[in-house]
């Protein structure tokens, strides 16, 4: 018996095949420079954003966590009693708390303590200590070291938000989700925007997620779409008012704002009608503090001085440092309709020296301060709070939903099963700009760039990475197609 088997030829040596063009309708130019510049900050920055969203829905909290710890501190008793004099309560202050310079007081009032605050040299440039007084029997309540007026607690959380307490080098990774945020949430508007062009309905379906798509990476990428276009405006408002705060761009914005004379107004305290001097307030740095004799008795002058001027509502008393200049007494009311008109008075005399009302300030000298107001949650009250805690809530969703976008995009056949999945868009596939976009956009990038310093060179690290890797992969030479066996058919068995 002899066996005789027909064999298909080896595999011929096959010529090597081009790269892999990217399928029909997948985006170009602009489109795919804006899916490349998403997908990157969202796998890269989101960690940031993530951070930032968590440490500032904690800090949202913080006015209740403050009344837990801080009670004893922060509240008074108001039934039925009358508030002493402001001086018996700064003495009672002074006796307590011997040391240091008095830097302001807080008169309290409506169930609020009083708070002194005094420079201590033993304490860093920017902490206190506060002594808390009733203001109706004048009894100390307790002492704290404190942070412009805030607790201990409050500046935690705040400084965790801020800088992870990791001091300068920390306020980095605040800066650099700051910096992309904006840009991630505007993409994202404009990818979505895209990917419904021509559709029936489009501002539904840019705004509602589609309930009829199959579970996969449709369902989530609408769930993930339509979530961001909901928080957009306020995604936006953090952005912006977060890098007021930072660290480089910070810096930019103020000086920005100094020369477009976009400052709140200086305040004269000279007795003899000289120019204000650049700043006023405790808060900015520049204020003077009280000398060591400064009369208690001169608060209260100061105080009834400012109040018959219309100063009402919570305010901080500022003593000069020297006889020869103004006291300065400012509202502090940041809940809204703020009250944050300032004065200084001659308490001597009883007049008042110069006035500074909010009305009266530069338009974005009063945008500026109503925008930090709000980020720290405190415009609105508890709704402020509320809004604020929805925001980082929503913000985490979305960030959630684009990770697993990532994961469901995975390769799933046998021998290829990545944790996650290739990018919606191959590299380099935005180098095909068109002219007229790089001439428009290169100087306006620059300038961005100039301002937001963090998301310049992250933004150039992405797409030279970018650009880098879609050449080496260009180079790397493409294995041969496997030949598939031959069909059974072409076996033959014979005898």
């Amino acid at each position: 018996m002899s066996t005789t088997s027909t064999r298909p030829a080896g595999p011929a040596r096959s010529a090597p095949t081009p790269a892999p063009r990217p399928p029909a309708g997948a985006p170009g130019g602009l489109g795919a420079l804006l899916l490349r510049l998403h997908f990157y900050a969202g796998v890269l920055i989101a960690p940031f954003l993530v951070v930032a969203a968590l440490t500032g829905l904690a800090y949202t909290v913080t006015p209740q966590l403050d009344t837990v710890v801080y009670g004893r501190e922060l509240r008074a008793d108001a039934a039925g009693r009358t508030e002493r004099p402001l001086s018996e309560q700064v003495a009672a202050a002074r006796a307590a708390h011997p040391d240091g310079t008095l830097a302001y007081v807080a008169p309290g009032g409506d169930g609020t303590t009083t708070q002194v605050v005094f420079d201590v040299p033993e304490l860093t440039e920017d902490r206190q200590h506060s002594v808390y007084v009733d203001p109706y029997t004048a009894e100390v309540k307790g002492q704290l070291t404190t942070w412009f007026g805030y607790t201990p607690l409050r500046t935690w959380f705040d400084d965790l938000h801020r800088n992870l307490h990791l001091g300068p080098v920390g306020r980095h990774y605040s800066e650099l989700a700051a910096s992309w945020l904006w840009v991630v949430a505007l993409g994202g508007l404009a990818l979505w925007w895209r990917r419904q062009r021509g559709a029936r309905n489009r501002a539904r379906r840019l705004l509602l997620p589609d309930l009829t798509a199959r579970r996969g990476v449709r369902r989530t990428r609408g769930w993930h779409a339509s979530t961001g276009v909901w928080l957009l405006v306020g995604l936006l408002f953090l952005s912006a008012t977060g890098l007021t705060w930072s660290r480089y761009a910070g810096g930019n914005v103020s000086a920005g704002l100094d020369a477009l004379g976009a400052r709140k107004p200086a305040l004269s305290t000279a007795l003899d009608g000289s120019d204000p001097a650049a700043g006023g307030g405790h808060h900015g740095g520049g204020a003077p503090t009280a000398a060591p004799g400064t009369d208690p008795v001169l608060f209260d002058q100061a105080l009834q001085v400012a109040r018959a001027a219309g100063l009402d509502g919570p305010v901080e008393v500022t003593p000069p440092a020297d006889a020869s200049s103004a006291w300065t007494v400012e509202q502090t009311d940041e809940t809204w309709p703020v009250r944050q008109d300032r004065v200084t008075v001659d308490p001597a005399g009883g007049t008042v020296v110069d006035r500074s009302d909010f009305a009266d300030w530069p338009l974005l000298a009063k945008l500026s301060d109503l925008g930090i107001s709000a980020h720290m949650g405190l415009l609105f009250g508890p709704v402020n709070q509320i809004m604020l805690a929805a925001l980082a809530l929503g913000l985490l969703v979305v960030i959630f939903w684009g990770y697993r976008m990532w994961w469901q995009r995975r390769p799933t056949r046998a021998g290829r099963r990545p944790v996650v999945g290739a990018p919606p868009v191959a590299r380099g596939a935005w180098w095909g700009l068109p002219s007229w976009l790089i001439v428009v956009g290169l100087p306006a990038v620059f300038l961005l760039c100039w301002v937001v310093p963090l998301f310049g060179v992250t933004l150039v690290g992405f797409l030279v990475v970018d650009l880098a890797v879609a050449a080496l992969r260009r180079r790397r030479p493409t294995p041969p197609v496997p030949v598939s066996p031959a069909p059974a058919g072409e076996r033959s068995v014979g005898g």
